[in-house]
């Protein structure tokens, strides 16, 4: 593990390994609430800044990049979901953190989700930024075009790998990335583990379409999300934001940070 301080009490940017790869982890250090925010799928630690700046220096940020994602995260044979949520403790440990919020958006709430259902004595709280929405939407049908969709993107992508803006994943691992979440987002699969949350959790919710989506395809998933609501108590809609799916840490920054604010350790009424 490399680091550029080796006090916890100040920033520390450096690479966790974990399994046969090395994650870019940025720790912001210090006394405050710590957090952990996990990526849409192929997104990076950059998209959170503006929440991070919202909530402020009063909160420990801990933000990292994916497997393969980002300008310095390592390659690995391994892209699973499973790895995904094994990459958060690795991560955890190598801060010497035990107990932490966990905000994800798009496949990062789904990580969320499932870290806050396995661990409810080291979740301080979940706040999944418009995704976790139980719904069948995966058939054989939209898997072809999910393989199709990234196989027409194939030419570009090396041309923004240095960049730090597409992963460094071949067109066929990124779409089957894309098909295993459908298949984790389908209600059989999806519903027991929001079900199985037992800390405080809060959703923030898009409008409108996200990149690949047609017609009103997301909001008939974010739909699902009464059913959840309406079965667990802990469990809560935060907001629902004008914001497209793609641009909602962008635009609707402010409603993610309430969100996390909402679920402040000590704060009345949790």
């Amino acid at each position: 593990m490399t680091k550029n301080t080796s006090s916890l009490d100040s920033q520390w940017t450096g690479m966790v390994p974990v399994d046969d790869t090395a994650l870019a982890v940025t720790d912001t250090g210090g006394p405050g609430t710590p957090v952990v925010y996990l990526n849409g799928q192929f997104a990076t630690q950059g998209y959170w800044r503006r929440v991070i700046a919202e909530l402020g220096p009063g909160w420990r940020h801990i933000t990292y990049d994916e497997r393969a994602r980002g300008k310095k995260s390592k390659r690995s044979a391994d892209y699973s979901f499973e790895a995904a949520v094994r990459d958060v403790d690795a991560v955890l440990a190598a801060r010497g953190v035990d107990r932490v919020m966990v905000v994800g958006w798009s496949y990062g709430a789904f990580v969320a989700a499932h870290w806050a259902a396995r661990n409810p004595e080291r979740a301080l709280g979940a706040v999944m930024v418009d995704g976790a929405q139980p719904y069948d939407w995966l058939d054989d049908a939209m898997e072809e075009r999910i393989r199709k969709q990234f196989r027409r993107m194939g030419w570009f992508m090396p041309l923004l790998r240095p960049t730090g803006l597409t992963p460094r994943m071949s067109v066929a691992e990124m779409a089957e990335c894309n098909i295993e979440l459908g298949k984790l987002a389908r209600v059989s699969e999806l519903s027991p583990v929001l079900d199985a949350i037992t800390v405080p959790a809060r959703y923030v919710v898009a409008s409108g379409t996200s990149l690949g989506s047609h017609g009103d395809e997301q909001e008939r998933i974010r739909a699902g999300l009464q059913a959840v609501t309406d079965r667990n108590p802990h469990i809560k809609i935060s907001a629902k934001v004008p914001s497209n799916h793609d641009k909602i840490l962008r635009n609707d920054f402010r409603a993610v940070a309430d969100a996390v604010r909402d679920l402040a350790p000590g704060r009345p009424g949790r």
